[in-house]
């Protein structure tokens, strides 16, 4: 097969080759050495690229849909407004990509390598991202809503105004991510590292925050109602002014916290931690008369 008269096969060398706006759907590239080759705009829906070498290559605005990319190398390619709808990159190295404003919903990038990577915008709803690494990646108002992000890797990342409503981030590491106004609502963070994090306004209403380490991070003016907290660590943690009417704080560590102006429920507004222990034993206390009550009552 040959398209602009270049040969069209797998493990072919293409190297530079121009390809705009050619029309390679369900072509069979696997292993091919693409490199610096400008296919924007190509159409490769349903295309075999298997372990190719796409490093620098252009493909902004290309029809990936659909493409298998199964460790292929995109070390820095750019996939600007590329549809990559159920595109199948996992284990790719999309490190230093550009992908702002792609399409990747549905897509699976379990175990992809997105370190720096571009992906401001962009659509990943209900991707697979389990154990991606996503270091320093830039997710400025990203949709992730509802996608797969166990155990990845978002040190450091840009998650600034993301939608996350509904993602999976059980065991995620977000060591000092950017979250501010991001919504999480209904996110499961189960065991996540929150520490350092910036949560400032961000919504985590109904969010499962068991278990997390949110150590030292920001959560000013978050909203928190109805959160889980349970036996998750919120030393140093600064909650100024944050929601968590309705939260579940049992053996939550909030040790040195900032809960100036937290509000715990429609009547009560903390002043400084000293409030906060007292609600912690007034909460006890309860606690222990219920229990007397009942053994009296038996």
């Amino acid at each position: 097969m040959k398209v602009n008269g270049y040969e069209i096969k797998p493990f072919a060398n293409l190297v530079g080759a121009k390809l705009e706006g050619a029309n390679l759907e369900g072509a069979d590239l696997q292993g091919a050495n693409l490199r610096y080759t400008n296919l924007r705009g190509a159409i490769l829906q349903g295309a075999n690229l298997v372990g190719a070498n796409l490093e620098g290559a252009i493909l902004r605005d290309a029809n990936l849909v659909g493409a298998i990319l199964q460790g292929a190398n995109l070390v820095g390619a750019n996939l600007v407004d590329a549809n990559l709808r159920e595109a199948n990159l996992w284990v790719a190295n999309l490190q230093g990509a550009i992908l702002r404003g792609a399409n990747l919903q549905g897509a699976n990038l379990e175990g992809a390598n997105l370190e720096g990577a571009i992906l401001r915008v962009a659509n990943l709803r209900g991707a697979n991202l389990e154990n991606a690494y996503l270091v320093g990646a830039d997710l400025q108002g990203a949709n992730l809503r509802y996608t797969n992000l166990r155990g990845a890797i978002l040190q450091g990342a840009n998650l600034r105004g993301a939608n996350l409503e509904g993602a999976k981030l059980q065991g995620a590491n977000l060591w000092g991510a950017n979250l501010e106004d991001a919504n999480l609502e209904d996110a499961n963070l189960r065991g996540a590292i929150l520490q350092g994090a910036d949560l400032q306004g961000a919504n985590l209403w109904g969010a499962d925050l068991e278990g997390a380490n949110l150590e030292g991070a920001n959560l000013e003016g978050a909203n928190l109602w109805g959160a889980n907290l349970e036996d998750a660590n919120l030393e140093d943690a600064n909650l100024q002014g944050a929601d968590l009417q309705g939260a579940k704080l049992q053996g939550a560590i909030l040790r040195s916290a900032n809960v100036t102006g937290t509000i715990l429920d429609k009547k009560e507004v903390l002043q400084d931690d000293k409030d906060l222990k007292i609600k912690e034993l007034e909460e006890e206390l309860k606690k222990y008369k219920d229990t007397l009550k009942a053994l009296l009552d038996t």
